[in-house]
């Protein structure tokens, strides 16, 4: 298909987001964007939807489409003028020029527009190519979008369960259980070092891209969830406690923002470990997984507290992991509530595995698509 050969400052004209610090904003309906998406709202919007933005330090290639009205923050940058071109192709052109590429001005704080304008490109100028491409890539995302409403659905209904039966001590047969300090009879409180059969921080990795280990990050672990797309290959000899296991926690455990980040490792899969900026707490065998994965993630807030050091050296010890207080529920009830949950965790997992199956499929057709390989 024809392609035009022009600068990127010829298609379109980035700009700087704009400056909202956390404590200016007022709560509305105003999605604020940042270079890592939607991370709050506000009242008021600078700039008219649909809009594209892309991060502006790091990694490029992080790109986010927004319907609506939204506020850009200055660490970000957004388009300007899409200069008559289809706003939800300019998302995926975006994207796929800059995914993998580096900012390399690493003594300059952030990415110069100017650089990126300056570069050259190679698009489609049929507006209805435009507009085609952007409709075969949108069914994709909106698949990818189902799934993770769909998985989000059944994650809530999980925490409610967990919150009925062990906050709110609604659970089968409570009304003829006795309950004593706020724990029911048969019940016990114990601590989390007590409930681990093993809980200590992952390895300092060798990476390298050709060997066959598989690291997780802290980057892996957002919203109660482990994502394996972002584990990197490492070449270090792992201790075998190490390999981490089904319904092992792990625990983000360095650096403010990411620090006290909750989830559980619930898949079949061999070879993986984690960094050392992680802590994996494993069950004991008498402990249900999924009630102890639930526990720990209803949590997650206050862990998050729990780091000491400077703000950008903050720390978990694994001993304040350790000494959080829980409740052990009687052996019949905990088994019972997993029997419950586990139903839905298998629904995730098979939709997990459904969205990584779509999002290879999109993104083995995005450059196929911008290149003019395939007709649309």
């Amino acid at each position: 298909m024809k392609r035009a050969s022009v600068q990127l400052g010829d298609f379109l004209t980035l700009k700087r987001g704009y400056d909202l610090p956390e404590q200016a904003r007022v709560h509305g309906e105003v999605p604020v964007v940042s270079s890592s998406g939607v991370t709050g709202t506000h009242n008021e919007a600078k700039v008219d939807g649909p809009g594209v933005v892309t991060g502006r330090y790091g990694t490029l290639g992080e790109v986010f489409y927004i319907d609506e009205p939204f506020w850009p923050l200055n660490t970000a940058l957004y388009v300007q003028d899409f200069k008559c071109n289809h706003p939800r192709f300019v998302s995926y052109f975006l994207k796929w020029i800059l995914n993998g590429s580096q900012s390399d001005k690493a003594a300059v704080p952030g990415v110069n527009r100017n650089d990126l304008h300056a570069r050259k490109v190679e698009v489609p100028d049929d507006p209805s190519e435009q507009a085609a491409i952007a409709a075969v890539l949108t069914a994709y995302d909106d698949l990818i979008e189902n799934n993770r409403r769909r998985i989000q659905l059944l994650e809530q209904a999980a925490r409610l369960l967990y919150k009925e039966w062990f906050v709110h001590l609604r659970f089968p047969g409570h009304e003829h259980t006795k309950t004593t300090n706020g724990v029911p009879e048969g019940w016990e409180k114990i601590t989390i070092g007590e409930s681990a059969s093993f809980l200590s921080r992952g390895i300092t990795p060798k990476y390298d891209d050709n060997a066959p280990g598989l690291v997780i990050n802290q980057k892996c672990i957002r919203n109660r969830m482990v994502s394996l797309d972002l584990a990197r290959r490492h070449s270090n000899q792992v201790p075998s406690t190490k390999i981490v296991q089904f319904g092992d926690m792990l625990i983000n455990s360095t650096g403010a923002g990411t620090l006290g980040r909750v989830a559980q490792f619930l898949y079949e899969a061999d070879g993986y470990t984690v960094d050392s900026h992680i802590t994996i707490v494993r069950p004991r065998e008498d402990i249900p997984v999924h009630y102890f994965g639930l526990c720990l993630a209803s949590l997650e807030s206050f862990i998050a507290t729990l780091g000491r050091g400077a703000t950008n050296q903050t720390e978990l010890s694994k001993d304040d992991i350790a000494a959080l207080e829980i409740i052990r529920p009687s052996s019949g009830h905990a088994q019972m509530f997993d029997k419950k949950v586990a139903v839905f965790f298998r629904q995730i997992y098979i939709l997990l595995g459904q969205l990584k199956k779509l999002s290879q499929a999109r993104n083995l057709l995005l450059p196929r698509l911008m290149n003019g390989d395939y007709a649309v």
